[in-house]
């Protein structure tokens, strides 16, 4: 395939989806993703998309939000990795809250053989994939439906959260920096998702490698009351995912990194933790990180730290 002809169909499918990650692009062209990123970059040039970390979005695309067609189709192998280890951390009998998204859609279908477990969300695509579990309780909150998403907004589903409390909440977003923590671009969506985290002990964010170093409008958790971040490697030249991973660690989130091959799950654990001089994936040794071992069980029972705790109270209170 010509250049020309390799950049029309990457400007297509950005046109129908909104937005497609690097290793999407790469697939379907049939080339390797450096010569993608060139190709990218050039679009760029003429004004015909946005690059963004990992991908490439329509022009305006910070401010833009796709939606439920558009996001289903992007990094489906890493949101199913994803979804796997995340249904790890849920035991038997817990109540927890899981938001919107497609990457929490994935991760209903795996609580649905968790027996005893009560879930409350305001995704009607959650509760859908839960409806015919046989041991699965599911509470909805109330408010508006937002079509885009299948979600329910407003202040009846705030209002219904109020006075909740769970162990854990499961949320994604569209963004997520150490900066500034887990973002959305959208208000409404932004909002039931803090009054999600105003309802739990505990926050894990699920979000893929294309959303990290992404910023988008509206602030949904700051970095410092994320417990957990359930994320897939970066790819070995996604220098900007493994930096942002290294530093969300420094700041003290718990990092399990989903494998979509071989190489399996490994979890970065928090400063303070025994380290060795491993590099987080894809860093190629740039940025000594935390030591990486197995995902699983010790994912579970861990403490926050007294001073991290100290601020997650601090801001449920407020």
């Amino acid at each position: 395939m010509f250049a020309a002809e390799r950049r029309q169909l990457i400007l297509e499918m950005v046109r129908a989806n909104g937005a497609v990650s690097l290793r999407e692009l790469a697939r379907v062209v049939q080339t390797s993703e450096v010569t993608v990123r060139r190709d990218v970059r050039a679009l760029e040039a003429e004004g015909l998309l946005d690059r963004r970390h990992g991908g490439a979005v329509l022009p305006g695309g910070f401010t833009r939000e796709s939606g439920f067609p558009q996001k289903s189709h992007l990094a489906t192998a890493e949101k199913t990795a994803i979804a796997d280890v995340a249904a790890s951390l849920v035991e038997e009998g817990e109540a927890i809250v899981v938001g919107a998204g497609t990457t929490t859609q994935e991760l209903a279908r795996r609580l649905a053989r968790v027996p005893g477990l009560t879930v409350v969300t305001n995704s009607l695509l959650v509760a859908q994939a839960l409806a015919h579990a046989n041991r699965v309780e599911v509470v909805m909150t109330g408010g508006t439906l937002r079509g885009s998403n299948y979600a329910l907004v407003g202040s009846g589903a705030e209002q219904s959260l109020q006075g909740l409390r769970v162990s854990r909440a499961f949320l994604s977003g569209s963004g997520l920096t150490a900066e500034r923590g887990l973002s959305t671009s959208n208000m409404l969506s932004a909002s039931v998702d803090r009054a999600l985290v105003q309802a739990a002990a505990e926050v894990v964010v699920l979000a893929d490698h294309t959303k990290l170093g992404t910023d988008t409008m509206f602030q949904t958790v700051p970095t410092d009351v994320i417990t957990r971040l359930v994320t897939d490697e970066p790819p070995a030249h996604d220098d900007r995912a493994a930096t942002e991973l290294q530093a969300l660690a420094d700041q003290g989130v718990q990092i399990a990194v989903a494998g979509t091959g071989a190489g399996g799950d490994h979890q970065v654990p928090p400063p303070g933790r025994p380290r060795r001089d491993v590099p987080l994936p894809g860093q190629r040794g740039r940025h000594p990180g935390g030591q990486l071992r197995s995902a699983g069980g010790a994912l579970n029972g861990e403490v926050l730290a007294p001073e991290r705790a100290a601020r997650v109270a601090d801001m449920r209170r407020r």
